[in-house]
């Protein structure tokens, strides 16, 4: 993998790799209840929380293990998240609250997919969403996602049980 800064242009987004020039950003998109309960974050996401953040995903970059990319329409303001396990073929994406409502996850997230499938060579993706977390299936959904029959996967996270459904996103060569 090529370990220059990585950037990536499409549907009206850049998406590109955090800089110790936003860990204030990080903190201020990453500290927020919404976050908290929906991922497994530290929470509250202070500053140190950021700096170990940034350092985690500078690491799994390096480490070939996952890609972190701030959410961007110009290439400087971060407006969130989105990241590829490249182990998995997981995709995660979180929108600040003051960014929501503009459609940045579904692009972003088509973004990250479009990425995963042609330069990556990913044949499927994933998402794992909560039934209840409807704004999170509207985005799956938006991008081509669909829901498969695997089993829920239950999680014990921050003292919350929960289900993880799957979503996948095969590579256009392989949909039926």
């Amino acid at each position: 993998m090529d370990m220059h800064p990585l950037r990536i242009t499409a549907h009206g987004l850049l998406l590109r790799e955090w800089t110790s020039d936003d860990l204030a950003v990080l903190q201020e998109l990453f500290d927020d209840p919404d976050v908290a309960y929906r991922t497994p974050l530290e929470s509250p996401f202070d500053q140190a929380a950021a700096r170990r953040y940034l350092h985690s995903a500078h690491q799994a970059r390096h480490g070939h293990e996952r890609i972190h990319l701030a959410i961007t329409t110009d290439g400087q303001q971060a407006m969130g998240e989105v990241l590829l396990n490249l182990t998995t073929g997981g995709i995660g994406y979180i929108v600040g609250a003051s960014h929501r409502g503009q459609s940045l996850a579904a692009r972003a997230l088509r973004t990250m997919t479009e990425y995963a499938h042609h330069t990556t060579g990913l044949t499927r993706v994933i998402l794992e969403i909560e039934p209840d977390n409807h704004p999170s299936i509207a985005v799956a959904r938006s991008a081509g996602f669909r829901l498969t029959d695997v089993k829920p996967e239950t999680v014990t996270d921050k003292g919350r049980t929960y289900d993880l459904l799957t979503w996948e996103h095969p590579a256009p060569a392989t949909r039926g």
